[in-house]
């Protein structure tokens, strides 16, 4: 579909969507954020088991900004915020592009506590800047921004809404299974939910919770049901995420997947890295629930099939 043939409600999406990622760098500079661009082209990416990358020319297209975002934390910045494309291959449905928008944050310093309190802020001024104040309309669920936001463990989840304990359904290989199906679409319905405190085995770069090192200072915030971030207390521990590491590529090649070298630079620079705690939100999804859309199709200029 050609720029001049777009529908009357795309082209007034596509509006709107400039003015809320004017808005969110707006909040940034007022809370003494520094924008900054990293490279998209990167040598490895961080190992995940269940993101795959897609190549370029011998190296990777970015899935997120954290590589270098995190390197300059150990160089000695404090406040920084970047938004930018990432790529993630086999990604495609109502609410994934294999191109996306994503922003990232990350403050020395901090927890994943305050990344919350960033979180409410954030969206309460995006929201009003896209003319939604008190409650947001998500698809005839009405959710109160204003009051005070949901805060909820993996474990209070599973037990409330699972009918099964996040550790047995982490043993039974069914978690990701009752995440989906039973429990996300329970969560940020009424106000904004915090989904906190993740099995330590899902923990991925966040730090062990201390005084309960069997979890995970990890959250994601949902709302109207739909993820919109995944946050950390940042690891910073080099020995730690090598092993973690180590473990992610393991369960890689036993799925047959492609396995790439560590990413030995950003493993040298964590030594020096300051506590810190950071933060990935997907933008389209964040212009998707502001703006009522149906599809993430609904609020970018061009979806792979059309181009």
């Amino acid at each position: 579909m050609p720029p001049g043939n777009l529908g009357g409600q795309r082209r007034h999406n596509l509006r709107a969507r400039a003015g809320i990622l004017g808005a969110v760098r707006r909040f940034f500079e007022t809370k003494d954020f520094i924008e900054i661009e990293t490279p998209h082209r990167i040598p490895v990416p961080i190992p995940e088991s269940h993101i795959d990358v897609i190549r370029s020319d011998g190296w990777v297209l970015h899935p997120s900004p954290e590589i270098c975002m995190k390197r300059l934390l150990s160089a000695g910045f404090d406040r920084i915020f970047q938004i930018c494309r990432c790529w993630r291959a086999g990604e495609r449905g109502s609410l994934h592009l294999p191109e996306f928008t994503m922003l990232e944050w990350y403050r020395t310093r901090a927890d994943y506590t305050d990344l919350m309190e960033d979180c409410e802020a954030l969206i309460r001024v995006v929201a009003a800047a896209a003319g939604i104040r008190g409650r947001l309309d998500r698809r005839g669920c009405l959710v109160d921004l204003d009051g005070p936001w949901e805060r909820i463990t993996v474990a209070e989840a599973f037990s409330r809404y699972g009918g099964i304990g996040a550790e047995e359904a982490l043993k039974s290989d069914r978690f990701d299974e009752i995440m989906v199906c039973a429990i996300e679409p329970r969560l940020g319905i009424e106000r904004p939910t915090f989904l906190m405190d993740y099995p330590a085995s899902l923990g991925s770069l966040a730090r062990a919770k201390a005084g309960e090192h069997q979890v995970a200072e990890r959250f994601e915030l949902y709302i109207a049901g739909l993820e919109l971030a995944n946050a950390f207390s940042e690891l910073v521990d080099p020995v730690e995420q090598r092993s973690r590491f180590m473990e992610e590529n393991e369960n890689r090649r036993r799925a047959a997947k492609p396995v790439d070298p560590l990413p030995e630079r950003f493993l040298a620079d964590l030594a020096s890295m300051p506590p810190a705690a950071g933060i990935a939100l997907g933008l389209d999804r964040l212009v998707m629930l502001l703006l009522d859309a149906d599809r993430i199709d609904e609020v970018v200029a061009f979806t792979p099939e059309e181009l």
